[in-house]
């Protein structure tokens, strides 16, 4: 107030340089806590005289008038005064009484005690804020030495607290009482100050945390290079990469050693917090992890190979002869060309794992990867270095992972690569799978060519057919056919079984699979050309052998009587009665005839021996035979107990269940218009009849049905076989008009199976003619081969299959067209064994074998 503020400057001229502080009370109705901001000032100024008298305060402080500059006004608090009354309203003058503290004891303890909890607390707080060290110096500059009342005072004028609580100070005249409050209010600042410095502790670590870790770091790299302990980042990685790439350096390609040293040049140049720095260090990272020009050595030892293969696989002899043609060239070379070798053949027949046993046989390492449903070209070629996230091709990855540039890779499942919409990756096989081409492999993140030439791929398929005529030019194909009986029998012996019992923790004197049951069990549970399901077959089987074991174990340890007789779980004990041993007779003579089994006791064996005319005996003779020296044997034996479980032909039933396959022949004799055909599936080789009924006669009537889901090749093969057989019953018995008045009615069953190829027509020609002309066919006769509207016979495919089809059948005699007599001579001798085989050319050779043995009967 410029009036105030002249009054003051006046009273400074007259030597009295006082005036008294008063706190103004707040406004009634207001909330003291709430800051109201400038209005609250503006109202100040308004108030004059009485008014503004009963807002104040009555107790302020008297204070000296240092320096008036302007409109401020400096202040400095000497002591107490109470207004007593009013002498001018405007500038407002009051009288006033000067007080004093009360009379206090200075020794008392309670006094001192809380004096120097204040002086305590005051310190603490002082640690805090250096703002109030100022104001210590300020007060004992002006005020001079702290005794009980002023540290009261001072307390309280730096706690920062609310206006009315310094006012309560200010009123206070007891000085023990306002030593108390003061205590108070330091108790709360102190409090405050801690949280404050919580607060600023929280946000500055937030905040800094990261900084800090950054600054930390520098200094660390910074005093580890003054101590020469580690260099820089990309100097450190520059140098992995040269000690790296430093063994192969003279190995190395020089167009791949300029690649690499250009990238380690822009390393150094590049920020190691830019995205390009992590593109360059993984790219550099794959190029000097390839193991360039570093190749294994390989064993071009024949014997060995031949060794290995024979341990790991029974039969396969032409696989087994091109792996060691290969071997026999690499050696007279001395070194070896890369490969690309395609195994195709049904499933289980052990295509993946005839790889794995080329690549021991060789001593190269071995990489398998699976293409099937592959639909990214980016697999096979790598993606862009564009990409986040970019990798280079299978290929690319198998190198860094083998370490030798000259690795056997196994590529399963070719013929069932997807197509995508990222391209179509069997076009991308064709370059990694051309040896013309592979020598410079383009892998689109690598970007510099690799070497494949000197790589070894076999490629494994089920069906060639889905395979694109390109890729399949560029592979050499080896068939497997599948396994005979007798060759899965040698596996289920030498490999399978041998496996199996391993696995299931068994040992061999505690259970026997005689000849019968394996036979059994191939012929009627495991028909396909694998052995895949024949394992499963067989670890069922070990599987309830172990459970029974088991709980016999269990039972003879509990003390209970473990009587398990033959007949009910196949255990065979010699402490046995005689049932058990007629039952052990028995199955001993059911495969005496074929093979003396290793368990068999030496009695039975010698019986054998001396009994010559044994298969001449009829049977009961034998069994009663073989079970008297059972018997004999038994009761010699009595003391030893040796527990063996015996799965046989009576007993596989309780192993495995009923039998999935029945006998493929539906017919002993074939009846007239029903004849056997051969057919190839993707699981082996099969048995086929072809059927063919009268309908209906009448003038005109001559038409053909066919059923049993046949596709659209097939049922074009029926009407080229309803043409040409009418055209052959014309020539032969032109009086007999069957074709022209009869609807006939074609069938091949199994009608649930989908069936489709040309090489049914001869058989369905000869069926027709068997109904034309009333006469079955010959005996134990199956046929294949497309056939033409001339009569020509034109070759077949899946001829060995047919055969182990047509032997599984008991056929005796085969016919097939004369172009596949070439696969017929180079079958193994085993599968062609006791069958009679015609290769014709033309129809009318059919027509004389097949009815031949009829037409001499009936003269």
């Amino acid at each position: 107030d410029p009036k105030v503020l002249a009054a003051l400057i006046e009273s400074r001229k007259r030597q009295a340089p006082y005036a008294g502080a008063f706190l103004l009370k707040e406004e009634p109705g207001t909330d003291p806590t709430v800051v109201s901001g400038s209005d609250t000032e503006q109202n100040i100024y308004e108030l004059k005289g009485k008014e503004l008298l009963e807002r104040l305060h009555e107790v302020g402080t008297l204070a000296q008038i240092t320096s008036i500059q302007g409109d401020q006004v400096v202040l400095i608090g000497h002591r107490r005064i109470r207004i007593s009354e009013l002498v001018e309203e405007y500038p407002l003058t009051v009288k006033v009484d000067h007080l004093k503290e009360k009379p206090y004891d200075r020794d008392n303890d309670v006094m001192k005690a809380t004096s120097f909890e204040v002086i305590s607390t005051l310190k603490d707080v002082l640690k805090t804020s250096s703002l109030w060290r100022d104001h210590v110096q300020t007060y004992t500059q002006h005020m001079g030495d702290f005794n009980y009342p002023r540290l009261a005072d001072f307390g309280a004028a730096i706690s920062g607290a609310n206006k009315l609580q310094c006012q309560e100070v200010l009123d206070e005249l007891d000085v023990y009482k306002r030593l108390k409050l003061t205590l108070e209010l330091l108790k709360k600042e102190l409090e405050i100050s801690k949280i404050q410095e919580a607060i600023a502790k929280a946000i500055e670590e937030k905040i800094s945390g990261e900084q800090r870790r950054y600054l930390l770091n520098e200094q660390l790299k910074a005093i580890k290079k003054e101590l020469g302990l580690e260099t820089d980042d990309k100097t450190a990685l520059s140098a992995k990469f040269i000690e790296r790439l430093e063994p192969k350096k003279e190995k190395c390609p020089p167009h791949v050693l300029q690649v690499i040293e250009e990238e380690l040049a822009k390393l150094q140049l590049l920020e190691a917090s830019s995205s390009e720095f992590n593109v360059t260090r993984n790219y550099l990272d794959w190029l000097t992890a390839l193991p360039w020009g570093i190749y294994s050595d390989e064993n071009f030892d024949v014997v060995r190979a031949q060794r290995i293969l024979d341990e790991d696989h029974y039969g396969l002899t032409d696989v087994k002869e091109r792996i060691l043609e290969f071997i026999a060239v690499g050696k007279l070379r001395g070194t070896s060309h890369g490969k690309i070798i395609c195994l195709s053949g049904p499933p289980g027949v052990g295509k993946t794992s005839i790889g794995r046993s080329i690549a021991r046989a060789l001593n190269r390492k071995f990489y398998r990867f699976s293409v099937g449903g592959l639909s990214d070209v980016a697999e096979i070629k790598g993606h862009r270095r564009t990409y986040i996230g970019a990798m280079p091709g299978k290929m690319v990855q198998c190198l860094k992972n083998v370490e030798t540039a000259n690795p056997l890779v196994l590529i399963d499942e070719i013929d069932k690569l997807g197509r995508g919409h990222a391209g179509d990756p069997a076009s991308a096989m064709l370059e990694l799978l051309d040896p013309e081409q592979n020598a410079n492999f383009l892998d689109h993140y690598l970007d510099v060519p690799i070497d494949l030439s000197k790589v070894l791929f076999v490629c494994t398929a089920n069906v060639l057919d889905t395979i694109p005529n390109p890729l399949l030019d560029r592979m050499e194909i080896i068939s497997i056919a599948g396994y005979i009986t007798d060759e899965k029998m040698h596996i289920a012996r030498d490999y399978l079984e041998k496996n199996t019992r391993e696995a299931c923790g068994i040992k061999p004197e505690e259970v026997e699979v005689t000849d019968a049951a394996l036979l059994s069990l191939i012929e009627n549970y495991c028909r396909e050309a694998g052995v895949r399901n024949l394992q499963k077959q067989i670890e069922k089987i070990y599987r309830k052998i172990a459970l029974k074991l088991v709980r016999r174990r269990a039972e003879a340890e509990d003390g209970e009587p473990s009587a398990l007789t033959a007949e009910s779980d196949g255990v065979l004990t010699e402490t046995s009665t005689g049932e058990g041993a007629q039952d052990g007779a028995e199955s001993v003579e059911a495969n005496s005839v074929e093979k003396a089994s290793e368990t068999n006791l030496e009695a039975q064996t010698n019986s054998v021996d001396s009994t010559t005319d044994l298969i001449e005996n009829p049977l009961d003779q034998a069994a009663a035979e073989e079970a008297t020296l059972q018997s004999e044997k038994i009761k010699s034996n009595e003391t030893e107990t040796v527990d063996k479980v015996l799965v046989d032909t009576s007993n596989l039933t309780d192993f495995l269940g009923k039998p999935v396959f029945h006998a493929e022949r539906i017919y002993d004799q074939t009846p007239v218009g029903v004849v056997m055909g051969l057919a190839w599936t993707a699981m082996g080789g099969s048995t086929l009849y072809i059927e063919t009924t009268l309908v209906e006669q009448g003038e005109g009537k001559g038409a053909l049905h066919a059923t049993g889901q046949l596709g659209d090749v097939m049922k074009e093969s029926s009407q080229i076989a309803h043409t040409l057989a009418r055209a052959i019953l014309l020539e032969k018995d032109p009086a007999k008009p069957f074709f022209a008045n009869s609807k006939l009615h074609l069938h091949v069953p199994a009608g649930a199976t989908p069936k489709d190829g040309p090489s049914a027509g001869c058989t369905m020609i000869t069926s027709l003619l068997s109904l034309a002309m009333n006469k079955p066919v010959r005996k134990d006769l199956a046929m294949t081969g497309e056939v033409t509207l001339t009569g020509k016979i034109l070759p077949i495919g899946g001829v060995k299959e047919k055969t182990i089809a047509a032997r599984r059948s008991e056929v005796k005699t085969i016919i097939f067209p004369s172009a596949n007599r070439r696969d017929f001579d180079e079958l193994a001798a085993n599968v062609k064994e006791g069958l009679e085989v015609h290769f014709v050319d033309d129809y009318s050779q059919i027509y004389d074998l097949a009815f031949s043995d009829t037409e001499k009967s009936e003269e």
